[in-house]
């Protein structure tokens, strides 16, 4: 799902610089736009003029330390996602975190991969799904959450193998998908034959629009996204 960020913006809050730019380095390959404060109370300002869909913080800071920061966002926004990273274990920070409903409690040092699984649990939980889409034409475009194709405000329909097949490069639409992905996730057992992945695309090309899916001669297949 990770390519998915690319819909969504994420304020970073840390007060550590060398931290901050680290994660502001990988965080801004992977999602649409990276904002970032070095307390609470930079961040609370940033929010009132950005709404990110993702929040996420260190709690130990001057001025304003995260959980006092999130609450405050808390009390006026129930569907920005917000993820806490903290040096300590501590019991009383746990507590709070559940009672402000954040996404997730990281324990230091913060790792790409409890970053990843913390994200990725972000976007299961953001309510507004119109966020997952992504555009095909004007007026097609396909829901990556709720895996389905519209087009002029109706529901196209698709097999079980065009759906795998769409939202495999949904997922992964920076990006070409090779062909020995798509047998993984669409043929694992049979194996993928020229005639069964040639017989997908054409059928799956008539329901998209032209030009949305191209082959990439000896490597595989890509989703292109339009642009507006």
């Amino acid at each position: 799902m990770i390519d998915i960020l690319k819909n969504f913006t994420i304020l970073y809050v840390e007060d550590d610089e060398v931290v901050r730019k680290s994660a502001l380095e990988y965080l801004s390959r992977i999602s649409k736009k990276v904002l970032e404060a070095k307390d609470g109370k930079e961040a609370i300002k940033i929010y009132k003029q950005e709404k990110p869909d993702i929040i996420i913080t260190d709690i130990s800071m001057p001025k304003l330390n995260g959980l006092d920061m999130a609450s405050y966002i808390r009390t006026h926004d129930r569907n920005v996602q917000i993820i806490v990273a903290t040096a300590h274990s501590d019991v009383e920070y746990l507590m709070q975190a559940v009672e402000l409903q954040l996404v997730k409690y990281i324990i230091k040092p913060i790792t790409k991969e409890k970053l990843l699984d913390a994200l990725e649990k972000s976007m299961v939980l953001i309510k507004d799904k119109s966020k997952f889409n992504l555009p095909l034409s004007e007026s097609c475009y396909y829901n990556a959450y709720e895996k389905i194709i519209i087009e002029d405000e109706k529901q196209i329909k698709l097999t079980k193998n065009e759906t795998l097949f769409l939202d495999l490069l949904a997922h992964h639409h920076s990006r070409v998908v090779t062909y020995e992905e798509i047998e993984n996730a669409i043929w694992p057992y049979e194996g993928m034959s020229q005639d069964a992945i040639r017989s997908l695309v054409r059928g799956i090309r008539k329901k998209v629009p032209k030009g949305a899916i191209d082959n990439i001669s000896g490597s595989g297949y890509k989703l292109n996204i339009y642009k507006f």
